[in-house]
């Protein structure tokens, strides 16, 4: 148990690998053992993390908590150094919680299941590898680990168009990453070290004046900060970075797509709010209009592509670009305002938003690929009426889709409204152009359950061999988890935001 308690963030990081190796030894052709040995392993990982929140302390004058430190590349002055704090917690949180649901929903995958499921296990590592790095160097080398199992993730389980899919997807994200690396290189020589606290104390005091590498340091503050908001604007994604994000979802299983707007559109985001603003204040501050810009520009555009859909899972994939707008808007108005009460209101929101959506955006895929597997068509002018077939999956249906339009009483409200309250006095025209944005949300979130469970019904899927089942058992099982956290943030979100506010507090 001592050594549980002083190496708990190695042990949920790591066990996921551990698994995946034990899998492969696992025998061929046992998928169903395959399947029930990925579940449980994934359910350790979030059993851990439950122990951590509990014993996390909140109030604690120290902002990051069970801190690893171990030398890993000496010559360049590179450790193996984790924590968390109270925003990187929450997001472990969300991580742990979503890997076992969407492994679950993927007991439906026939082909390579093992080779599926090891490749979950290494993709749950090198996300939550992000969100516990202390140190530049290993936050990369994780952000880098995610990247692949998502890749053969959409490239083998994948639609139709999966190879040009999944060839956008690297395409993008290699090409900022070489940004990232990039900037991160120069910050490491710069400092002789990659540890996120000194260079943010050490950044911070240069003088812009300063000539350093025979450049002035103003000048290599604003290359790299910009080197810095591309990598993590096309993970988030931003428009204009966003159009590998339709055709990801929309080629990438069912599972893939769960995990990829649930968590990994989380790690762009996360960049912004980690290293972004603590690194770069000044220059955020200073750009915070044309992150506000894009923000506006992520909401407006990514509801009417959504309204303008017809393919079910793509109005989602389109969704997610509407609200992870909602995140940079909250971001910007933080950067503009540092320090002050609307900084703090605006970036709690932005991170209860960031949350929030990895709730509502991996019900919505699943439930997308729900009907899928019964009808496989995901064209909502093939459904319609379909309420009286499937009552069960209609209510959750709706139940999802208003906690993803922000129904008051659910948690994408309280986010929202967060965000809104932080900006407007920051940030008031682009926040009421984002108003416009809202509007069309719930325009096309309306469209997207009438055409599925109300008007005239479909008769193909009332009768003989297309006749639709009404959900299962497992796949309540999945759903249920998700829609009593959706309730409860609706409800009683101080559970979640009062460890996200000290952290907050103590950073910015």
């Amino acid at each position: 148990m001592d050594f549980l308690s002083s190496h708990l963030l190695s042990v949920i990081l790591f066990f996921p690998v551990f698994a995946a190796i034990a899998i492969g030894f696992l025998p061929k052709g046992e998928d169903k053992l395959v399947r029930w040995t990925a579940l449980v392993a994934s359910l350790v990982p979030f059993v851990l993390t439950l122990v951590l929140w509990s014993s996390f302390d909140a109030n604690a004058s120290s902002t990051f908590q069970f801190e690893e430190n171990y030398i890993w590349y000496a010559t360049i002055n590179s450790n193996f150094h984790i924590g968390v704090d109270g925003i990187s917690l929450s997001m472990v949180l969300l991580t742990t919680l979503l890997t076992p649901l969407a492994i679950l929903a993927s007991f439906s995958v026939k082909e390579k299941v093992k080779a599926y499921m090891m490749l979950f296990l290494f993709l749950e590592m090198g996300m939550l590898g992000v969100f516990m790095s202390m140190d530049l160097l290993i936050f990369f080398v994780f952000w880098e680990i995610g990247l692949v199992p998502m890749y053969f993730l959409i490239n083998q389980w994948g639609s139709k168009n999966r190879n040009y899919a999944s060839l956008k997807f690297m395409i993008y994200t290699v090409g900022g990453s070489l940004g990232l690396l990039l900037a991160i290189q120069l910050l490491g020589v710069l400092f002789g070290t990659y540890d996120l606290a000194a260079i943010t104390e050490g950044w911070n005091a240069l003088d812009g004046s300063a000539i350093v590498m025979g450049i002035e340091v103003s000048t290599i503050k604003t290359v790299s900060f910009w080197a810095f908001v591309v990598a993590f604007a096309i993970k988030v994604p931003v428009w204009p970075f966003h159009t590998w994000l339709p055709d990801a979802h929309t080629e990438a299983p069912t599972a893939g797509s769960m995990i990829l707007a649930g968590v990994l559109l989380k790690l762009g985001a996360y960049g912004f709010i980690r290293l972004v603003l603590p690194l770069y204040p000044a220059e955020s501050a200073q750009f915070s209009g044309w992150l506000a810009f894009l923000a506006v520009m992520a909401i407006v555009f990514g509801a009417f592509g959504a309204y303008g859909q017809y393919d079910f899972k793509r109005l989602v994939a389109y969704s997610s670009v509407n609200h992870m707008g909602f995140v940079l808007l909250g971001i910007a108005a933080a950067a503009k305002a540092y320090g002050t009460a609307n900084a703090h209101i605006a970036m709690n929101g932005a991170i209860l938003q960031m949350f929030n959506h990895g709730l509502s955006a991996a019900g919505m895929f699943f439930l997308v690929g729900v009907i899928y597997e019964r009808t496989h068509t995901r064209d909502l002018r093939a459904f319609g009426g379909l309420f009286p077939l499937v009552p069960v999956y209609g209510g959750i249906l709706i139940f999802t889709s208003m906690a993803s339009l922000g129904l008051p009483g659910l948690n994408g409200f309280v986010s929202e409204f967060l965000v809104v309250r932080g900006a407007w006095g920051e940030l008031a025209g682009y926040t009421a152009a984002a108003m416009l944005g809202l509007l069309f949300t719930g325009a096309y979130i309306l469209k997207g359950v009438k055409n599925v469970l109300h008007g005239p019904m479909n008769e193909e899927w009332a009768h003989g061999e297309h006749k639709l089942t009404d959900i299962s058992t497992r796949e309540i099982v999945v759903m249920v988890p998700l829609m009593a956290l959706m309730l409860s943030l609706g409800i009683w979100p101080s559970w979640l935001l009062t460890v996200i506010n000290n952290a907050v507090t103590a950073l910015f």
